[in-house]
């Protein structure tokens, strides 16, 4: 996501770590079994952590290693687990939780992609990502970016790889109990943006295609393809939608085959097989049978894996590359162990780390920020993000509706509600009143709605669904 073509595509450095191991041969060709992939994944992951800092960091300014994370988890290695010189202190999960806590991160002027990589590799780490610090919300932070005029939209329309990783990211980042975060209705916002950007080919670019017939007419891109099909099937969308197929087959169309990769507008290389992969894998498609065993017996996987360093682990970015890239052995690592874009925190091993980590209450006094959307059954939705100062270790709804009044990001999420104090049923919001069985409702992290009242318990990272109807 949000990735500069040119760094990205540079070949890094090999790790000292590595030694003499790094440009050890290649394995001999052939279509990939469980115990080569199982190789492939032991020293993938063990590349992986060669790349980790002194400090035991992965982030930092530029194209950032962080996305370990989401290949870490899919392998079923916890972030946690990862530190440097067996001190477990400096684990990855901890070093990265206190970059995302910091007032500065992720720069002066973020974009909602900077949002959205933290959030997929905040939850792959194990760190709820509306829950990282008394000050720190990912999916409040993403929230903020909603596009009033452009509804489903996140970030400037132009750049449409923002909505797909917000589909991606509230989707796919779910809570610790795995179940859904966000709204229906916040959800089929998205999804609709996405189907309408979908060019005629099948695939997606990073650009907005909708409303412009020659954009869609243009030939799609591996990359993006893969991750606007993950977004979908992320978003509840099955793999046997028109859409989802049509994207199967677009890759299908890539497919080299002699070799498996996919020829991707930048041309072959690692990471756009990891792309596509990963959105393959997230809807649930084999990339190793039916459409993508070419007649030569070649698949995808078996191209990531003969441009895989063994036993060093790391992946070149392209065939004609003599050293590894950090960031196509993210992509190509995460997408030969069959992860999509994020994973659920595999258990740790680590004697007494948690599954999670997570703020527990406000702190009376930080600023902070909720994700809160109000849906007033009519098509009208409006999603924000409230940025207000608690007073306590929780707060209400009524206070969190007040607040959204003046305090809101994009504004105009609330413009007036009913009553104005108290913690009584919430009769009227925006100008819509309860009628018969029509009333405000409430959910929090989607559980079921129920009854608006002021006097809601609202805690630290909840995301707030208002809708109106029966």
């Amino acid at each position: 996501m949000s990735r500069p073509r040119t760094s990205r595509r540079l070949a890094l450095a090999v790790p000292a770590a590595l030694g003499a191991f790094a440009l050890t041969a290649l394995p001999a060709s052939a279509t990939s079994s469980p115990a080569q992939i199982a190789t492939s994944k032991t020293n993938g992951v063990a590349y992986l952590k060669s790349l980790q800092a002194a400090d035991g960091s992965y982030a930092g300014s530029g194209l950032s290693n962080e996305w370990a994370f989401s290949a870490f988890a899919a392998t079923g290695t916890a972030v946690v687990d990862v530190y440097p010189g067996g001190d477990t202190t400096k684990n990855a999960r901890t070093v990265y939780r206190n970059l995302l806590s910091t007032s500065g991160w992720p720069s002066a002027s973020p974009v909602v992609t900077d949002y959205e990589r933290g959030a997929l590799n905040a939850y792959a780490a194990g760190i709820d990502p509306a829950r990282v610090s008394a000050s720190r919300n990912l999916v409040a932070n993403i929230y903020g970016y909603w596009q009033t005029a452009e509804a489903g939209y996140f970030g400037p329309s132009g750049n449409f790889n923002g909505t797909v990783f917000a589909a991606l990211s509230l989707g796919g980042a779910r809570t610790q109990a795995g179940g859904a975060r966000v709204p229906q209705a916040l959800t089929d916002s998205m999804v609709t943006r996405i189907r309408a950007n979908q060019h005629v080919d099948g695939g997606w670019t990073y650009n907005k295609a909708e409303g412009n017939p020659t954009v869609l007419n243009s030939a799609g891109d591996v990359d993006m393809t893969g991750a606007a099909m993950a977004a979908l099937c992320a978003s509840g969308v099955p793999n046997t939608d028109t859409d989802v197929v049509q994207a199967k087959n677009f890759l299908k169309s890539k497919l080299v085959t002699a070799t498996g990769a996919f020829n991707s507008m930048y041309g072959v290389n690692t990471s756009s097989n990891g792309w596509g992969v990963a959105g393959l894998n997230a809807c649930g498609f084999n990339p190793q049978t039916g459409d993508f065993l070419t007649v030569a017996g070649k698949t995808p996987i078996d191209f990531l894996i003969a441009n895989q360093y063994n036993p060093a682990g790391g992946f070149k970015y392209k065939p004609t590359d003599t050293t590894p890239s950090a960031y196509a052995s993210i992509d190509a690592l995460r997408a030969v162990a069959g992860g999509g874009f994020t994973a659920a925190p595999p258990v740790p091993v680590t004697p007494g780390a948690p599954q999670w980590v997570a703020q527990t209450a406000f702190t009376a006094g930080t600023a902070t920020k909720l994700a809160l959307s109000v849906d007033d059954g009519a098509g009208n939705l409006k999603v924000c993000s409230v940025a207000f100062t608690p007073t306590g270790t929780t707060t209400t709804l009524g206070d969190v509706l007040n607040a959204a009044t003046t305090a809101a990001t994009p504004s105009g999420c609330v413009t007036s509600v009913t009553p104005a104090s108290g913690s009584g049923t919430v009769t009227d919001v925006n100008g819509k009143a309860n009628s018969g069985s029509n009333t405000w409702k409430v959910s929090i992290d989607g559980s079921a709605f129920a009854g608006a009242a002021r006097g809601q318990v609202v805690g630290v990272g909840d995301t707030i669904a208002l809708r109106w109807g029966a």
